[in-house]
């Protein structure tokens, strides 16, 4: 079982990323301290350290039936400290996980609210469906109900055509980022097709999940618009087992799924060298299962290198929500190794440390 052991002074020497200069932190009360502690114990000498990793599209609290038990909810956020993951941002959860954000043994959490969804269109017991009358007003709602981050479901199957088509018409739809964001939250949204992604970056969205739908001209946009994109390659993996088992009720639908699947790496592979700002997510909490961040860092690293994939799940991630990395007077969350994650990231599977708020994490 996951544990955290009793905070102590701890004394660290080595490369703290993204700096490249050898240093030595002290890690007192919790907390990053470049001057000296008396007595404190050296964990490491000579290492690499990165700030914890951060999950930017995880759903605490969210099981295949919809809302799942405290219990449950707990033992998925473990399983994402486990594999390393220190900060997650929810993507639309049916539970109230306020209490999370008071564990301290848990990862920080920055909550989306629920999802919002078109009436009828998206996985059942998930989201709040909505018809687009109301959409503003339950946009306005996520957006003092979450932690700065509002969830739509751009696109979703519709039985009526039998293919993926926008969620919400596309000058409703900038009505409500134009709302979310007079009420000082920014909007990401689920886009798996063509035309979902392009109507929402031209309707001034913050972030894209997924993106398989992206084309060349909507990858220059965001990558001019500062558009973040969150990619879930793990869940893209998955997308042939979504598209095949309604193939014969959905021919349509299937074959679109699996034509972005196929270019599915090619697609995120644009937005990299194009420069959109992208974070590690894995979309754990349904058919991903939770703890897999390292899978995700796996697929990054295999697109755009290994110091791409460990910025985009570290210290680049941390920095795009507001959460400090390693300077002084930062939470000690951190993962020490003995070599460089960034030469090969399988290292982070066997750190030498991983930290959580000063304390270490102790995993069977």
């Amino acid at each position: 079982m996951l544990s955290l052991m009793t905070a102590e002074p701890m004394h660290i020497h080595g490369t703290f990323l993204p700096d490249e200069e050898p240093r030595d932190f002290w890690v007192v009360d919790g907390r990053l301290t470049a001057e000296p502690v008396a007595g404190a114990r050296t964990l490491a000498r000579d290492a690499y350290v990165i700030p914890g990793l951060v999950d930017a599209h995880c759903h605490i609290g969210l099981g295949v039936m919809g809302a799942v038990s405290v219990e449950e909810a707990r033992r998925q956020a473990q399983a994402d400290l486990a594999a390393g993951t220190m900060l997650i941002r929810d993507a639309g959860s049916p539970s109230d996980t306020r209490w999370v954000q008071q564990d301290e043994t848990l990862p920080r959490l920055i909550r989306a609210g629920r999802h919002v969804a078109r009436t009828r269109r998206y996985i059942r017991h998930l989201a709040v469906e909505v018809e687009p009358e109301a959409l503003i007003e339950q946009i306005r709602h996520e957006a003092h109900d979450g932690d700065g981050w509002v969830k739509l479901i751009g696109d979703w199957i519709d039985r009526s055509t039998g293919d993926l088509e926008p969620s919400f018409p596309a000058a409703l739809a900038a009505e409500a980022i134009a709302v979310a964001h007079e009420e000082g939250a920014r909007v990401t949204a689920h886009c798996f097709g063509e035309q979902s992604v392009a109507e929402l970056v031209a309707a001034g969205i913050d972030c894209i999940e997924h993106g398989t739908g992206m084309s060349d001209e909507v990858i220059q946009q965001m990558a001019e618009g500062g558009v973040a994109l969150v990619p879930t390659m793990i869940n893209l993996n998955r997308f042939p087992q979504y598209a095949e088992p309604g193939r014969d009720k959905y021919p349509v639908f299937a074959d679109h799924m699996m034509a972005l699947y196929a270019r599915r790496r090619e697609t995120i592979g644009k937005a990299i060298e194009a420069g959109i700002d992208i974070h590690s997510g894995t979309d754990a909490g349904t058919v991903v299962p939770h703890g897999e961040i390292l899978s995700e860092v796996a697929e990054l690293a295999s697109l755009g290198g290994g110091a791409f994939a460990i910025k985009a799940s570290s210290w680049g991630a941390r920095s795009w929500l507001g959460a400090d990395s390693l300077v002084e007077g930062a939470s000690a969350d951190l993962i020490v190794t003995d070599t460089d994650p960034r030469a090969d990231t399988k290292v982070l599977r066997d750190p030498v440390a991983r930290v959580l708020r000063g304390r270490l994490i102790s995993c069977p």
